[in-house]
């Protein structure tokens, strides 16, 4: 199959992907924004079409005229080589156009790459409908986590999607404390090859690692529970200078969506709403403070990212790799591991204690596409590792993810490192 082909068919199940993950909600949930980091579900299903028809239909179609003129200002993210754009924090008041029109737009735009795929493409355009599709992917993911934003925070913890099979892992517990060692030496990182990846990712290059010994699970519930028994929150020898002050400014006693109920955490999930917390699940949903935080309480630190990618390289098995606990399985939640899993992969993104930084030789590429990452590239933590919101293959062992260090309403949890 030509590669015409083959990104025609994943266009397709991309976008009814996008939709499904919409299917269980109602009409108000598609306009909700309780926060400035969260995108109401309409949001998302205009600009993933709006930017295939920017970044594609405009530049490529001869004379094609945009379905409708005011949707550049409204669905437009970040892109300021696009033009003006309304503000992020408003995207709520967007009661116009309606769920319905926005339906129809996709379906507008799907017929427009479907046929324009049809023809003739040469290969610039190839290569941007396959950021287009990865971009969307992406943007499950955020859809995920805007959407159980959305739910949980909601007085009535309603459930998102009511299931006969939800079920979180029962699998005998594995709190116990195992490090694998990775010897010092000198090992390579980044991407090399011919299948898709992010700019950022570029290029493949030498890094000096020290000895280290990375823990080979993820930091559970009944764990950070005993940070939080500690009075964690409250000792301020553990915490950075700026999340000592994020802590105190906002009150923060626990991993969001806890919720302590007659003495008892209880925690809110999109398939089981609110639940008594499972003790033998990874913790997630905290932020970059709250895992260097518990990291230094325990008397180690957080890995960085090459520390990270190359411990994934040589460690992670085709177990791991091929059942991971991704978005595929429809589970929504990190899951309490199987024995021979390390959950380096899946289930959720792992904070490093890596600045979002270019790599070597990085270059920004022109216009519009070099805002997708290059802009960020300041006063953010890269993240690894893939989450239950992530698509399975839309996932690499160089894929870099990246949010502020106050952020948590992804799926974010902690392993442990040090130094040998």
């Amino acid at each position: 199959m030509e590669r015409k082909e083959q990104l025609l068919s994943k266009f397709k199940s991309t976008r009814k992907t996008t939709e499904d993950i919409c299917q269980p909600l109602q009409i108000e949930d598609y306009v909700a924004q309780p926060d400035q980091d969260i995108s109401p579900p309409k949001w998302h299903l205009a600009h993933t079409s709006w930017f295939f028809e920017k970044v594609v239909a405009e530049a490529f179609i001869k004379n094609y005229k945009p379905r409708h003129k005011d949707y550049n200002y409204l669905f437009n993210s970040y892109y300021n080589t696009f033009g003006d754009r309304t503000d992020r924090m408003n995207r709520g008041n967007l009661s116009r156009p309606t769920v319905e029109e926005v339906y129809v737009y996709r379906k507008q735009i799907d017929k427009v790459i479907i046929d324009y795929l049809s023809g003739k493409v040469n290969e610039e355009a190839l290569d941007l409908i396959e950021l287009g599709i990865n971009h969307e992917q992406q943007h499950q993911e955020l859809l995920i986590t805007d959407i159980k934003y959305i739910l949980g925070t909601n007085p009535l913890f309603p459930v998102y999607k009511v299931t006969e099979d939800y079920n979180l892992g029962r699998f005998p517990k594995s709190r116990y404390d195992d490090y694998i060692d990775v010897h010092e030496g000198v090992y390579e990182i980044g991407f090399e090859g011919t299948g898709f990846h992010f700019d950022n990712e570029e290029k493949k290059h030498k890094v000096y690692l020290q000895p280290y010994r990375f823990m080979d699970r993820l930091i559970t519930n009944c764990e950070f529970l005993e940070f939080i028994k500690d009075k964690g929150y409250k000792r301020p020898e553990f915490w950075l200078s700026d999340g000592w002050e994020w802590v105190q400014k906002n009150k923060i006693r626990s991993p969001l969506y806890w919720h302590l109920i007659d003495k008892r955490f209880h925690e809110y999930t999109l398939l089981g709403g609110l639940e008594k917390m499972n003790p033998d699940a990874p913790v997630t949903h905290i932020s970059y403070y709250e895992a260097d935080a518990y990291a230094r309480w325990k008397g180690k630190r957080l890995m960085t990212e090459a520390e990270w990618e190359t411990a994934a390289a040589k460690f992670c098995s085709e177990l791991d790799r091929n059942f991971a606990n991704f978005q595929d399985n429809t589970i929504y939640h990190p899951i309490v591991r199987k024995e021979s899993s390390m959950q380096m992969i899946g289930d959720t993104w792992e904070w490093t204690q890596s600045a979002y930084l270019p790599y070597p030789y990085y270059n920004a590429p022109e216009g519009a596409v070099g805002e997708y990452n290059a802009k960020f590239m300041s006063n953010q933590m890269v993240l690894r590792g893939g989450s239950c919101a992530t698509p399975k293959n839309h996932f690499r062992l160089s894929y870099r993810n990246f949010f502020q260090p106050e952020k948590r309403w992804q799926f974010t949890g902690i392993r442990l490192a040090e130094y040998i």
